[in-house]
């Protein structure tokens, strides 16, 4: 009987042991699968460079364009459908993206990040942001993939405010293969604050 139990803690004890093993084994490779993917993801960011030829976006197939891209757009801003994304931290202090669909020549609507607005109210309420400019517009940015908002800000947010860009939300929108995010426009604006890129750390 002593044997048959101690031989029974042997199998529970190789068995644990081979357990581990796997446990670990699946681990690391997951590390090194996130590591590969940040990885992939700063070098895409830091080898997107305005000095190269701004792909055009308004017409074609824009779900075929890799984050962090270099764009440019050309058309008119709808401030009827601007609107504020929330919770978007930078430099330590909250506020909102400010998005604002650009009406193209091609006969699109692109959406693009105008820049960042900083929090001074109560988040009850929309604060007022600053009109895009009138007329023709041409934008030069970043090409970003859209976002998935959560069910818990999809409703009873203020009005002109959502919780992420995704198309769900955005007034007007049923589609979007992704967004801009600005870095300079003509004619400029200085009413909000550039949006960073990323420093992306392995």
């Amino acid at each position: 009987m002593l044997a048959l139990l101690r031989t029974r803690r042997w199998i529970g004890f190789t068995a644990l042991v081979v357990f581990l093993i796997a446990a670990f084994g699946f681990l690391s490779h997951w590390q090194w699968q996130r590591a590969d993917e940040k990885r992939a993801q700063r070098l895409s960011v830091e080898h997107s460079s305005l000095s190269q030829t701004p792909t055009p976006v308004g017409a074609g197939d824009l779900g075929s364009i890799p984050e962090w891209e270099s764009v440019s757009a050309s058309g008119i801003f709808d401030a009827s459908r601007q609107v504020l994304v929330r919770q978007r931290p930078q430099a330590g202090a909250n506020g909102y993206w400010v998005l604002t669909p650009l009406s193209t020549e091609a006969g699109s609507d692109i959406w693009v990040n105008r820049g960042w607005l900083p929090a001074t109210g109560p988040a009850t309420t929309t604060p007022d942001s600053p009109a895009p400019p009138a007329g023709i517009a041409s934008v030069t940015g970043w090409w970003r993939l859209p976002e998935t908002v959560s069910e818990s800000s999809r409703t009873g947010l203020p009005a002109g405010m959502i919780g992420a860009v995704d198309p769900s939300v955005l007034p007007g929108t049923a589609t979007m293969s992704g967004y801009v995010q600005l870095a300079k426009s003509s004619p400029e604006s200085t009413d909000l604050i550039p949006v960073p890129r990323p420093t992306i750390d392995e």
